[in-house]
């Protein structure tokens, strides 16, 4: 990690030079220190190799500006935003400086990231009313949806324009949510703090724990293991599996093909019982902690091996039914291009294209993990089909070969600590982990005590949100549900 003090005004050349050498602006943070002084803190990655650099921005806590970066970065212009409403930075010559995360009926000036904030006042009136784009024309109405929803998904809202069936703007309004997740961290020690990373997303359980016990080993400059890194690579491919065969069976299930679904809910069923039987916990908390993983068994690759010719027959009488291929093929295309300029991570990106990957990008496994090869990547819904199913038997190949090196080893594996967290020294550090989702990045940092003072958490689904609309353009209405699902992104890691 390289890290750099910069100032505002030298922000923009830093930037554009690490974003041209092929780095991606992966967390933007705010930061309100103990000395009272705000802090932008701008975390760039990159691949072969795996690089990262830190820029620091100290700012003025009497009026904290920063010059945008939205010109050079669509995801750190919506950062930008983010730290505006949270921390009340002013990102400069921001093409679209609207709100992101504060909804119109937050009292004004109340900025709850900071360390001052104190508890919330009173809403007031409110301060709108929120500005969708009005699309006008012979025969355009509109279709408000949400934020309120059927099942048991976060709140979201979706308004959209359309003539006929045909959408021709969609804009999705989240943070109706806004859960304080990240304070919660807060003067805690590592330790303690598991549980909230367990819950940031509760499909995503094992992702953010990992990305956040990396972090915390990465400020400590724990050594880990090699068993340590394989049984944790085994966790983290046993939700990607549970999750991909959950979202094959309701694409299917969205184009009326509810039989399979049922199978693939079964399937579901059995990899969370594999689950339990190796962590004692459906969606396996509790066997990361910062330093160590326990776990109660290994799963069986025999039984798994079983489990993924369960998934290739419901994935080869889905493809072999007419119309759920013409349903799937051709159906809300992101482009490469698009997936790129927006920043897209995870299957979404692959779906288009894209190789990030961040067991291949970042890797923490002692033998790299070779990118997952997908023959459709055309940017529809039938592609990001297509990646899950093939990043499920990536999946199983890759625990069977883990399991294998792990020889029957269950034992709980530790890690070696030098320094120790009680020097009192500030420390810093970073977790990158692709969860099933996609690249989620986890940033501490330490006071003294070695309790959190600072807790940035990225969940990929705040790159990918944005693309969902554009892939929607000049659909129609009915296929919204069908890819909305393709993309199946987290109300609660958008929402921290």
């Amino acid at each position: 990690m390289t890290t750099r003090t910069v100032t505002p005004a030298e922000l923009p050349e830093q930037a554009e030079s690490l974003l041209d050498n092929g780095y991606r602006v992966a967390l933007v943070a705010g930061h309100h220190d103990v000395d009272d002084r705000l802090r932008a803190v701008y975390l760039f990655t990159a691949a072969d190799p795996d690089r990262r650099v830190e820029l620091h921005v100290p700012l003025d806590r009497s009026a904290p500006r920063v010059p945008s970066l939205a010109g050079l970065s669509f995801p750190a212009g919506r950062f930008e935003r983010e730290m505006h409403d949270l921390f009340g930075v002013v990102p400069t010559g921001h093409p679209q400086p609207a709100r992101l995360v504060r909804h119109f009926h937050w009292p004004k000036g109340w900025h709850p990231m900071l360390a001052d904030a104190g508890e919330p006042p009173e809403f007031g009136d409110v301060d709108g009313p929120y500005p969708f784009r009005t699309v006008e024309g012979d025969g355009v109405y509109e279709i408000p949806v949400g934020p309120v929803h059927a099942g048991m998904i976060g709140p979201g809202h979706f308004r959209f324009s359309v003539v006929g069936e045909t959408i021709l703007n969609l804009k999705a309004r989240l943070w109706f949510v806004h859960r304080g997740v990240e304070k919660l961290f807060q003067g805690r020690r590592p330790d303690d703090a598991v549980e909230v990373a367990e819950r940031v997303s509760g499909d995503t359980s094992v992702g953010h724990t990992l990305a956040f016990c990396q972090a915390v080993e990465d400020a400590l400059r724990l050594t880990i293991p090699a068993n340590v890194q394989r049984l944790r690579g085994v966790l983290l491919e046993l939700e990607r599996l549970y999750n991909h065969v959950t979202d094959i069976g309701a694409l299917c299930n969205d184009v009326g093909y509810g039989i399979l679904n049922n199978h693939a809910q079964h399937v579901r069923e059995q990899l969370l019982r594999v689950n339990d039987s190796v962590t004692g916990h459906r969606l396996m908390r509790g066997a990361l902690r910062p330093g160590r993983t326990a776990v109660h068994a290994l799963p069986d690759p025999g039984r798994l091996a079983a489990i993924g010719d369960d998934i290739a027959e419901i994935v080869a009488i889905a493809l072999g039914n007419t119309i759920v291929a013409d349903r799937f093929a051709g159906t809300a295309v992101l482009t490469r291009r698009q997936a790129t300029d927006l920043g897209t991570l995870g299957y979404v990106a692959r779906a288009s294209g894209l190789t990030t990957d961040a067991r291949h990008d970042h890797p923490s496994l002692p033998d790299v993990v070779a990118r997952a090869e997908h023959a459709t990547t055309d940017g529809d819904v039938l592609s990001r089909f297509l990646v899950r199913a093939g990043e499920a038997t990536h999946s199983i190949n890759l625990i069977t070969s883990l399991v294998e090196s792990l020889d029957g080893d269950t034992g709980r594996f530790t890690g070696t600590a030098t320094p120790s967290s009680d020097t009192g020294d500030f420390r810093s550090g970073v977790g990158i982990v692709e969860g099933w989702r996609g690249t989620i990045v986890h940033r501490v940092e330490l006071g003294p005590g070695g309790t959190l003072s600072r807790v940035k958490i990225v969940d990929p689904s705040f790159f990918n949100w944005p693309a969902l609309p554009v892939a929607l353009a000049d659909t129609i209405v009915p296929d919204f549900p069908l890819t909305n699902k393709s993309f199946n992104l987290s109300y609660a890691g958008n929402d921290l």
